[in-house]
Formats: C-alpha cells, structure tokens, sequence
C-alpha cells in the first residue's frame, strides 16, 4: 500500500493515525485543547460521511511531502553505507488491540528500526541541527508507530533533511528508544479520545 495513494486514505479513514497523537495526548489548564476537539469532529466527520474531509496543506506541509522521498534515499543510502541496513517503505498499519486506529511510518529499517521523516523549513531545519532537540509532537508520533507496528520495533530514527544546505548538514538523523510507559499513556489517551467520538456519533443519531 504506498502512502497517500486511494487505497492508504481509504484505510485510514476515521481512524485515529500517529501524526495526530498529539493533538489527542495535549492538555490546557482549562482542559481540552481546541487541537482535540477539532480533530474529535474531523472523525466523527469521516465516519458519518465515509469521505476523507480535506486537509489545508500550506508551503511548509507541501515542502515536506515533496522532499521526503529524496530524504529516505538519503538516509537509506548512509544506513547502508554504515551497517548495511535497507529502508522499506509501508502503508498504512492498524493497532494491533485498538480498533479505529494505526500508523503510517516512513519505513521499517532492519528488523527492529523505523524512519520517520521530516522536511522542515531551512530555520527550523537550523534549528534542529544547533538544538538536537526533537519536538514532544514528534516523540508522541514515533512511539505510537512502534506500538502500532509491534512489541519487536525497539527504536525510530528522527530525520530532519533538508537539500538546500551544504551536504554535510543536510540530513540529521537522531535515534529515540521505545518507551513503553510512553507507549502505555498515549494507548489511555487514544481509547478515552475513541469513545468520546463514538459518543458524538451516537448523539447525532439519536438527534436525527
């Protein structure tokens, strides 16, 4: 199944996905975040529906997306060249015990690795190279995928790529470990922020 082809948003659709995680695992000092409850109403949209409700992709989005083909061969080529490891591309792949859920990482990388792709603007890209800081959205995303993937993914490889730099400082490339307890929280978040969409779902109806 490759990604962003018919076949992949029809498998995720009304499903919550990793990008999103976030989004349901962020809290305000007055509670839920407009974050949630935006996306909460994109999938009862999509259940109700059984269409895709269109995303706004601004520069920076469309930027990513164009480059991160060229960002896996980037990094396939140097995880090659340094312990002879290969990237493969996956689609879209289900929790294993959570229904109306999964993940879409940017590659499985050996036999216990994946890749998760990033194409920022040269700023954040500067930033990312003098920090080494990966953002908490980002973290929350990668876990979800190696629990969505299986208990053997043991590790996701942050990649910040950019191909306007000098070639030494085009791809950054960070390694974050598999964190169960993580794992277990965004799994809490993800079942309560379900049944509040099936609750939606089951008000509108009843309101019909």
């Amino acid at each position: 199944m490759e990604q962003r082809s018919a076949e992949w948003f029809s498998a995720r659709l009304g499903k919550v996905t990793a990008s999103k995680i976030d989004d349901i695992m962020v809290k305000t000092k007055y509670g839920e975040s407009q974050y949630t409850k935006k996306y909460k109403l994109q999938l009862v949209t999509e259940r109700l529906t059984n269409k895709v409700v269109p995303v706004f992709m601004n520069s920076a989005m469309a930027h990513g997306v164009e480059f991160e083909d060229e960002a896996r061969v980037e990094y396939a080529n140097k995880m090659k060249l340094l312990i002879g490891t290969d990237v493969r591309e996956v689609g879209f792949i289900d929790h294993p015990s959570i229904d109306m859920s999964g993940a879409s990482p940017d590659g499985f990388v050996g036999e216990d690795g994946l890749i998760e792709i990033k194409c920022p603007q040269l700023l954040t890209h500067t930033e990312t190279l003098e920090t080494g800081v990966i953002a908490k959205k980002y973290i929350h995303q990668m876990q979800w995928q190696m629990c969505c993937v299986g208990d053997h993914i043991k590790w996701c490889d942050f990649v910040s790529y950019h191909p306007d730099f000098p070639k030494e400082y085009q791809l950054f490339i960070k390694r974050v470990e598999r964190d169960d307890d993580l794992i277990s929280r965004c799994e809490e978040g993800v079942i309560n922020f379900l049944k509040e969409v099936d609750d939606k779902i089951k008000t509108i109806k009843e309101n019909i």
